[in-house]
């Protein structure tokens, strides 16, 4: 019997070939994946905001039980960390009333603060209007507020 040499097996992958499909594999990944990341992301931030709104409410309740008052519009949540100059003058200051002050949300605006408040009219209007850094807005771009708005 003859040695009959056989010819190399065409049953191999390719370089090229493991690379199309390890592409192929990333691209669905990242079709699949990357919205949910997106969207648990955005809860993310909206729960940081809602954090914050709600640890500054703490401070502006300590704030408002030592002085009889919150801190006026034109003071804002300054008057958290440093004396307020401006008239009010808080008669009893204790501050700093929050240890690491807090006046950027998380899409990095401004906190809003309005005293008296358009809908607590005896307390305060504290916002973070969203990704979309207007009143309103839906999903990603809902506000995060101390108080609940009406429905549409």
């Amino acid at each position: 019997m003859k040695n009959i040499k056989k010819a190399p097996s065409a049953y191999g992958v390719t370089s090229t070939q493991l690379l199309i499909a390890l592409a192929v594999i990333i691209i669905i990944a990242a079709v699949i994946v990357a919205p949910r990341i997106l969207k648990q992301s955005s809860k993310a931030l909206h729960a940081q905001a809602s954090d914050d709104i709600e640890a500054i409410g703490v401070a502006l309740d300590r704030y408002a039980k030592d002085n009889g008052d919150y801190p006026s519009t034109e003071q804002g949540l300054i008057a958290l960390w440093e004396k307020p100059e401006l008239p009010p003058h808080p008669p009893n200051w204790l501050g700093p009333y929050i240890n690491v002050p807090i006046t950027h949300d998380p899409w990095g605006n401004e906190y809003v603060y309005i005293r008296p408040g358009m809908h607590n009219r005896y307390g305060y209007d504290l916002i973070s209007f969203g990704s979309d850094k207007r009143e309103g807005g839906r999903g990603d771009a809902e506000d995060v507020t101390n108080f609940v708005r009406a429905e549409d």
